[in-house]
């Protein structure tokens, strides 16, 4: 079971410490993008070289497009395969799900389970020891000390993945649910 949350530093932190780096071949794309919309602003308007510049920009965007949902495709699969359940907060900068059919799909096919948790949850200012809620925390804010239980040097994305673990499992509990946890012997 891994509580995932989606990062800025990097793409998504795991409960179970595991970090994804940002995929490098978004910005490189962009560049290569930018690259081929300066030449066609360049080209004469109703030209054969602006035709043929315009597909070059548009097979860019679909390059772009198909790395895109290929990483995430991968990485939603691996989640999958690795873990009985996967909890991810419901925010709509949430790629790592983009495609919620797919995942949904993914996961029932194998007799897994995918659950979304609201996205009020204040997961990243809650302490997951003690779950002491802060009241304000800006994103700039990436380690922070608990004032309650005294726990120092806390990353704000690990200690998000594990509330969202815990809230996850808490909600698998809730009656309704047909799943079972085993407990550990």
């Amino acid at each position: 079971m891994v509580g995932i949350d989606l990062g800025l530093s990097h793409y998504a932190i795991g409960s179970n410490g595991g970090k994804t780096a940002n995929p490098r071949f978004v910005k490189r794309a962009e560049k290569n993008l930018r690259r081929k919309q300066y030449q066609l602003s360049k080209k004469a308007k109703g030209s054969a070289n602006r035709a043929k510049a315009r597909l070059m920009v548009t097979k860019c965007h679909e390059k772009v497009a198909n790395a895109r949902a290929d990483f995430q495709h991968k990485r939603s699969r691996m989640l999958i395969d690795e873990n009985q359940a996967v909890i991810v907060e419901t925010l709509k900068s949430a790629n790592i799900m983009k495609n919620r059919k797919l995942a949904k799909h993914q996961a029932k096919e194998q007799g897994k389970h995918l659950v979304k948790l609201d996205p009020w949850y204040a997961s990243s200012k809650t302490c997951h020891g003690c779950a002491h809620k802060l009241e304000a925390m800006p994103l700039s804010v990436r380690k922070w000390d608990c004032p309650a239980c005294g726990v120092t040097d806390i990353d704000r994305d690990l200690n998000a993945a594990l509330n969202i673990c815990d809230k996850g499992i808490l909600e698998l509990k809730a009656p309704g649910h047909s799943f079972l946890l085993m407990e550990a012997a």
